[in-house]
């Protein structure tokens, strides 16, 4: 597999074929692909929804500027960052890590420390920002992980935030909308498919310090 040739294929699809759904396992693969993303700490400070009701996904069309995407591709993931981040969630986060690597818990007492330290000192509005930061890092893993996999997606953000909350009951969840990916197969007649792909070139976009 050539990564490069995956990435020169992938775009952000404007027009999803809704007759062409992804099949279980490739759904599976790609939350699997999601779950493995980087995040600080490996925290993990999200949620990731997979909206598939039809009438659930109709109303959020209406939340989305009537974006086709929204209803005609297989699945509509939507990442969602903790409200409430606290103290807890780090408990959690070291006894999973305890569990997983037969660790003494009171080996992980430092890490659990800077963690908590990091949350407290970052505040409401801080930790809002730092977990909606690394909801986007699991998003970039599930647009690669759906290239390589020649599953079709299309990151979004041009939706209502606070509507997405409503329809969805996230408030009562400890939950708020931060990203969107809609994921299955671009239709024929998608003409941005044809479009050569549009970056900087490297010399201008890097530079070597």
């Amino acid at each position: 597999m050539d990564i490069l040739s995956k990435l020169e294929w992938r775009y952000a699809v404007k027009k999803f074929d809704p007759a062409k759904q992804l099949s279980e396992a490739q759904l599976e693969k790609l939350i699997a692909a999601t779950r493995l993303s980087a995040s600080s700490y490996g925290l993990q400070p999200y949620k990731i929804l997979i909206v598939e009701n039809p009438a659930v996904r109709e109303q959020l069309k209406s939340a989305s500027n009537n974006q086709s995407q929204i209803t005609d591709a297989s699945h509509l993931i939507i990442f969602a960052r903790y409200t409430d981040l606290n103290d807890s969630h780090v408990d959690d986060y070291t006894s999973n890590i305890a569990t997983t690597r037969q660790i003494d818990p009171e080996q992980l007492a430092g890490f659990s420390g800077v963690m908590k330290g990091t949350v407290n000192r970052l505040g409401a509005t801080g930790t809002a920002i730092w977990s909606a930061k690394q909801a986007y890092l699991a998003l970039g893993t599930l647009l690669i992980a759906a290239a390589v996999e020649n599953v079709d997606a299309c990151p979004m953000e041009g939706f209502d935030a606070a509507k997405y909350d409503e329809i969805l009951g996230l408030k009562d969840k400890g939950l708020a909308t931060v990203v969107l990916a809609a994921v299955g197969f671009r239709a024929a007649d998608d003409v941005m498919q044809h479009a050569k792909k549009v970056r900087k070139p490297i010399k201008e976009l890097v530079e070597t310090i």
